[in-house]
């Protein structure tokens, strides 16, 4: 067994040890933390993220008896939440639901597509988020991770697998997008929360929460569901983001937040805030027919995203507030992934798997890591548990760098990813 593979399954051994098994199968976000409902089924930091981790391993060994257990106790469950759920996200509510199940090839997704459609409104789905102070009362939120551009990229998800309602589900999510985008003089824009519902103004322009999420979920509607409008506007986007970019060091990479904040830095690089999620707008876009945007072709574009990533500094931690996580969201594994994905600095990739080796503490039957909170008296946090900010998540990247070491290129096909594999 290679190096990666050891420490893959020494975390997935750890996480396997914090599932609690009660009245509901449920995992702590981290060390030390209760139960947190509303995120129990969830892909972030509940049970439907191990969901991902399965997927993972099924494309490397067998699972075990007590893995089998583990899926079937998260298909019951998440299904069984379809009908209630209020909460429609993409790391936590009903787009998750699609995801986890596809993952694990369970049925029950046309239910949270039905679902989605009943909770839908004129301008969007509702969330408690959204509210005052910060907000208006009755706002709705656009991004991919709180927002309609999720419900678009799992409606595009749900028909891929052949879902029932996928098709009217987008067809609602898109006209929900589309009615609020912003003109610009270099194309298009959308904002996480538009201008009249938000009483605080920002922009994060980045996958998680703006305009290359937004852009991303977008270009693929257009291909799947044949609509050119939602590629145009996907293309004037994309535009856009070019024109507030930076590509100073030979590379492409957006701010993380406009206006900028003077306590944060300017530029992020992980999957949430920077050019390693960013980068998937243009896979999306040259799977919608775009050739060009901005003059340059757009592969060009997205070799010049992960070009930004290659030459930040990372994984080093080069001052304090740069690159304190380790997890798949905003630190090293999700880079490391998304390389391994795209086929390009494999061998980075794999020396971001080799820091995650390093970086592994051992604890109790395995291993697990801890991130680092740089403003905190104590900065060393909790060990983290689930998919995006935690061992699962690690551990799911490990499987794949062992894979690609010993020459598979193979990639899991996941609700985030799949246009953009190798």
């Amino acid at each position: 067994m290679n190096t990666y593979w050891g420490t893959a399954e020494a975390a997935w051994r750890w996480v396997l040890d914090q599932v609690h098994y009660d009245d509901v199968v449920w995992i702590p976000p981290s060390v030390g933390e209760e139960l947190n409902p509303d995120h129990r089924d969830g892909m972030y930091d509940g049970v439907g993220g191990l969901a991902h981790v399965l997927a993972e391993i099924r494309l490397t060994r067998e699972w075990t008896g007590e893995e089998q257990r583990l899926a079937n106790a998260i298909t019951d469950q998440v299904r069984a939440s379809i009908g209630t759920t209020v909460d429609y996200t993409f790391f936590s509510g009903l787009g998750s639901a699609i995801g986890v199940l596809t993952a694990l090839d369970a049925p029950g997704s046309d239910a949270a597509v039905n679902r989605l459609l009943e909770l839908s409104t004129p301008d969007g789905w509702a969330h408690e988020h959204f509210s005052p102070p910060r907000f208006v009362d009755g706002a709705r939120g656009h991004d991919l991770t709180l927002g309609t551009a999720g419900v678009l990229l799992a409606a595009v998800h749900a028909r891929r697998h052949g879902l029932a309602g996928a098709d009217r589900l987008a067809e609602v999510a898109a006209e929900v997008l589309l009615a609020e985008r912003e003109e610009t003089p270099a194309g298009l824009n959308w904002r996480m929360v538009p201008v009249r519902m938000a009483v605080v103004q920002r922009e994060i322009p980045n996958f998680s929460h703006g305009l290359s999420g937004i852009a991303t979920a977008l270009a693929l509607a257009g291909a799947e569901f044949a609509r050119p409008d939602l590629v145009e506007a996907a293309t004037a986007g994309a535009s856009h983001l070019v024109a507030i970019s930076d590509q100073s060091d030979g590379g492409f990479r957006a701010p993380l937040r406009i206006p900028p904040l003077e306590e944060l830095e300017p530029f992020s690089y992980g999957w949430c805030h920077g050019p390693a999620g960013t980068s998937l707008l243009w896979p999306a876009l040259e799977r919608a027919g775009v050739r060009e945007v901005a003059g340059a072709p757009v592969m060009d574009w997205h070799s010049r995203s992960l070009h930004s990533i290659r030459v930040s500094g990372l994984p080093e931690r080069r001052h304090p507030g740069f690159w304190d996580n380790d997890g798949r969201c905003c630190g090293t594994a999700g880079v490391g992934d998304r390389l391994l994905d795209a086929g390009e600095h494999t061998d980075f990739a794999l020396h971001l798997a080799d820091v995650l080796v390093e970086r592994a503490i051992p604890d109790g039957s395995g291993v697990c890591w801890r991130f680092i909170e740089h403003k905190n008296d104590d900065p060393l946090l909790p060990a983290g548990i689930g998919w995006m900010q935690g061992a699962a998540g690690i551990a799911g990247f490990l499987f794949h760098a062992g894979r690609v070491a010993q020459g598979d290129t193979t990639s899991v096909p996941r609700m985030d990813t799949w246009w953009a594999l190798r």
